[in-house]
């Protein structure tokens, strides 16, 4: 057994618990890092990154069998599964690399196992005992099951079968419409898979603006899925290379069923009971410093809670390490962090929606459809939206929604107007360049204050 110091151990080397890990180091201290499978965490091996590979592949296939409109003759474009698949591994492979070689750069010392805490100081990780002056926790979530309803990897699959398919389905029935179902739905709809998307609530995308998900439902369902919203699974039955699930009082057979409810924080068998660490519901609950019930203990990330996003997880444990060496930073706002959703079409979205906003007080709301803009025109891509909510007596911008092709890319240009707490006056009298897809967000902050030009 050999025993380390340090002045900071992460537990967790995702996107959340490297970057605090890095920064840490930046700021002097002396860090360990504890991870049990692979640096980058899910989100670069099995979740973010490997998706927006599949992703893109189904880009570029929807884009060359539309290649006749452009004038382009090309033939009618095939995939090969296997290829599809090993190319997402690969580039998870390569970053997760990559995360190794920043953790040999910044002097990182990486622990390899399960680790468990013995108290509020000391963690074991197999055969090391780390003692640190403070911890990080950031290890993270998995997928939920139903209670009557488990992924079993064979014919009703997880994230992570989903992302590896040794077969394509015919018929494919996806389980929950948050922005991980849709987006299995988007890639195996344009593969050619027939899909049936179920959502218990009443909207596809429970998080999005109401107006934004009945767009892309609407699109949906123009592409070919088939879209159930306020309905859920009774039950799924497997027998052999098929599957029965009774929606709404009926059987109906798929090839294979994809589970996308949800996440748990991963909490177990870390030992939070045995030094007192608070849990709710499933996660570690923090305060604004990300600090847990117990001193020098912190939580980041998707253990820490919702919104479960990496860019969430990173700022976190940012604001955790600058908080250890006494920069007081500013303390998380939920209100401002971006989402974004990688389906055809994209979905992007920060701050309140129409109906939250509308609660607070009076407001304008601002629309400008891509089909005004030149751009989308131009590359044979109209079919969107973008909308911003302002406070009608301020010109706060409260929030940002849109629909469209690459708006996962814009709405960072929303993100730093909120931070900055820019109003319409200075959104209206920024030039934005021509001809983009970006100036539909121009238009939008125009159009919720009368003064449209394009539309």
């Amino acid at each position: 057994m050999s025993e380390h110091n340090v002045d900071v151990l992460v537990i967790g080397g995702g996107p959340g618990g490297y970057t605090a890990a890095i920064r840490a180091s930046q700021l002097g201290l002396s860090v360990g890092l504890a991870e049990r499978a692979e640096l980058g965490g899910v989100c670069l091996n099995w979740g973010c990154i490997p998706t927006k590979s599949l992703l893109h592949t189904a880009d570029v296939m929807r884009e060359a069998m539309a290649a006749s409109e452009l004038g382009l003759e090309i033939s009618k474009p095939r995939f090969n599964l296997k290829k599809v698949v090993k190319r997402s591994r690969d580039v998870a492979a390569q970053l997760s690399g990559g995360v190794s070689h920043l953790m040999r750069k910044n002097k990182i010392t990486v622990f390899a196992g399960n680790a468990m805490f013995q108290d509020k100081n000391t963690v074991v990780v197999g055969d090391d005992t780390i003692l640190a002056d403070n911890i990080i926790v950031a290890t993270g979530a998995r997928a939920r099951n139903l209670p009557h309803i488990q992924a079993d990897g064979d014919r009703v699959w997880d994230a992570r079968s989903a992302m590896t398919p040794t077969f394509m389905p015919k018929k494919l029935l996806i389980i929950g419409a948050g922005a991980i179902g849709v987006e299995f739905a988007s890639f195996y709809n344009t593969l050619g898979a027939k899909v049936t998307l179920v959502e218990v609530m009443d909207q596809i995308l429970p998080a999005e603006d109401s107006e934004i998900a009945d767009l892309a439902k609407q699109s949906f369902i123009k592409q070919g899925m088939e879209v159930l919203t306020g309905t859920g699974v009774d039950e799924v039955k497997v027998a052999g290379k098929s599957l029965t699930a009774l929606i709404g009082g009926k059987n109906r057979k798929f090839d294979a069923a994809i589970l996308s409810v949800g996440v748990s924080g991963n909490i177990e068998d870390l030992g939070l009971e045995a030094i007192g660490v608070e849990v709710d519901r499933g996660f570690i609950s923090v305060d604004e410093y990300q600090q847990t019930s117990v001193d020098g203990v912190y939580a980041i990330g998707d253990v820490a809670g919702v919104p479960c996003l990496a860019h969430k997880a990173s700022h976190e444990g940012i604001i955790a390490v600058e908080g250890i060496v006494g920069e007081m930073p500013h303390p998380l706002n939920k209100e401002r962090i971006p989402g974004c959703t990688y389906s055809h079409p994209q979905i992007a979205s920060i701050g309140l929606s129409e109906v939250q906003a509308g609660e607070r007080g009076e407001i304008k709301v601002g629309r400008f459809p891509l089909l005004a803009n030149g751009k989308a025109v131009a590359v044979n891509d109209t079919e969107g939206l973008v909308k911003t909510i302002f406070d009608a007596s301020t010109g706060a911008l409260l929030g940002a929604h849109m629909i469209g092709p690459g708006v996962t890319e814009m709405i960072q240009g929303f993100a730093v107007a909120i931070g900055l707490e820019t109003t319409e006056a200075e959104l209206m009298d920024t030039i934005f360049p021509h001809p983009t897809l970006s100036e539909a967000m121009h238009e939008s902050v125009l159009s919720a204050f009368g003064r449209t030009i394009n539309f």
